[in-house]
């Protein structure tokens, strides 16, 4: 029987590789052809996105419903595959590269990242010791250390990349509590009556990371102490002492303070040079060591540009820093650089060796011993192809312009009759509101529904998409600017959709 009879009972079977009825992989020359029309595809999809719904355009349920129940028993044409792809799944795909993606934070899988994974890919490494691929380790350590000086941080910090900065935080403060010398790596915390409650501080406006970590060290969520803000959503330092030393009158132990370049409903930029000042202070006051873990994830990569590089201000005195290649500096997810002051605390409480993976290699980094993951992936190959790519000066540029754009986005809104903005822009995240003045009476609750109907009568249209947040318990929508693809002619499209869907609202007739 004619396999590929069996595939298609319309009797008009696709064409199949004869290697997929063997026990090998796909032939050499199978693959250059299909490898060819994934490329090409892939340059189609880049030219022609901002054509597509930005948002998916489903109703839950909709794809796995469009999906076999089942795997396919006997092999299939890698182009039906394809189709698939573009038929099945395409509509079910919120387009996170598309030019007026302005949700969260807006990001690019840019042209030497995407080809940076596909190498990944290929080499299939798994960087787990120096031994198990050299170059991967040695790749890793320069390129996170190139990566150290176009942000202007000193020498001496030692960095390693993971997936994202919720783990990158989970592994700052898990080497928080191995500095705490509580022997917490060998006895844990359960059922220790002499180890004081430990506590760990950051801002009511700082990522939901920081409680996931002290979630799964065992510190319990109640451990984690959300400081006030000042008036532009920064950490107030003199808030903090008080919270700090409230918590010692209790019996409790500060274990870590998080400081946030760049929070996530505001880009706020806490002072980390104070926070630092104070936590030294209160060090030598109390006796203990306070871990300063500052997470930069999003607003770190704003110091590429030196006018900008204030923001960075004070991190040189923090035990450890986070910022996300993926967020900002246009690497396709995943990619997260961690650097520490110490690698040695950090070891300290990773470092777990067994015989089956001892090498005897002296003089190496084995970073594996670095984090909870044994295998890892190559994501140092496609940073550093971007950094190449784009060069020092070409990365800061594109930054420089995105904060330009959101300026200009800010200014919009101000002008803007019907709108407020509602926190300063002091990178490229825009936060802003619908107070019409056909409603001058409106109560809070009023607003909320108008800005809630706001963003869903946006986001309808497939044509830009938006965020929102809270702050101080009003609706806040969110513009988000960081994409290479976003012009300033599909910025003004975006800025004239917010305007006329408003104007919507007050005639909807």
């Amino acid at each position: 029987m004619d396999p590929c009879a069996a595939n298609d009972p319309t009797g008009d079977p696709a064409p199949l590789d004869p290697a997929q009825f063997g026990t090998g992989d796909m032939d050499p020359e199978a693959f250059r052809q299909h490898g060819h029309a994934v490329i090409d595809w892939i340059a189609d999809y880049l030219t022609d996105i901002g054509e597509r719904p930005v948002l998916a355009q489903v109703a839950p349920g909709e794809i796995g419903a469009a999906l076999p129940a089942g795997p396919p028993r006997q092999p299939e044409p890698f182009p039906d595959a394809l189709r698939d792809l573009e038929q099945v799944l395409l509509p079910g795909i919120t387009h996170w590269n598309h030019p007026a993606f302005h949700a969260y934070f807006a990001i690019t899988g840019s042209g030497p990242g995407i080809l940076g994974e596909t190498l990944t890919a290929a080499l299939n490494v798994n960087g787990m010791l120096w031994r198990t691929s050299p170059s991967a380790t040695e790749l890793e350590e320069r390129v996170v250390d190139w990566l150290r000086q176009l942000l202007g941080l000193p020498d001496g910090l030692r960095g390693v990349i993971t997936d994202s900065a919720s783990s990158s935080t989970l592994t700052a403060l898990a080497a928080a509590r191995e500095a705490a010398d509580l022997d917490v790596r060998r006895r844990g915390l359960a059922a220790r009556d002499e180890v004081p409650r430990l506590t760990v501080y950051t801002s009511t406006q700082a990522h939901s990371s920081v409680d996931k970590a002290a979630i799964t060290l065992g510190l319990g969520h109640d451990a984690v102490r959300h400081v006030a803000t000042d008036a532009r959503y920064a950490l107030d330092v003199a808030a903090l002492a008080a919270a700090v030393r409230a918590d010692v009158a209790e019996g409790c132990r500060p274990l870590a303070i998080v400081a946030t370049v760049g929070t996530t409903s505001t880009t706020s930029v806490d002072p980390v040079a104070e926070i630092a000042a104070l936590r030294d202070e209160l060090g030598d006051e109390l006796g203990v060591r306070i871990w300063l873990h500052v997470d930069g994830a999003y607003g770190g990569m704003v110091a590429l540009c030196e006018e900008l590089r204030w923001v960075l201000d004070g991190v040189e005195q923090a035990d450890s820093f986070v910022t996300n290649p993926h967020k900002w500096l246009f690497t396709p997810i995943d990619c997260s650089v961690l650097y520490v002051r110490d690698p040695a605390t950090l070891t300290r409480a990773f470092s777990l060796v067994p015989e089956y993976l001892t090498t005897g290699d002296e003089g190496v980094t084995d970073y594996m011993d670095w984090g909870v993951q044994l295998g890892r992936r190559f994501r140092a190959l496609k940073l550093w192809l971007v950094i190449r790519y784009f060069g020092a000066e070409g990365l800061a540029e594109r930054i420089r312009t995105h904060v330009t754009q959101a300026h200009r986005a800010a200014a919009w809104c101000q002008g803007h009759p019907d709108l407020e903005v509602l926190a300063p822009t002091p990178m490229s995240t825009v936060c802003f509101r619908a107070r019409p003045q056909w409603l001058p009476a409106a109560d809070e609750d009023e607003l909320r529904a108008l800005n809630h109907t706001l963003l869903e009568r946006v986001n309808a249209t497939g044509r830009a998409y938006l965020s929102h947040t809270e702050l101080d318990g009003r609706t806040t929508l969110r513009l988000a600017v960081g994409n290479l693809r976003t012009t300033d002619e599909r910025l003004t499209e975006t800025l004239q959709l917010i305007g006329r869907e408003l104007a919507a609202l007050r005639d909807p007739g």
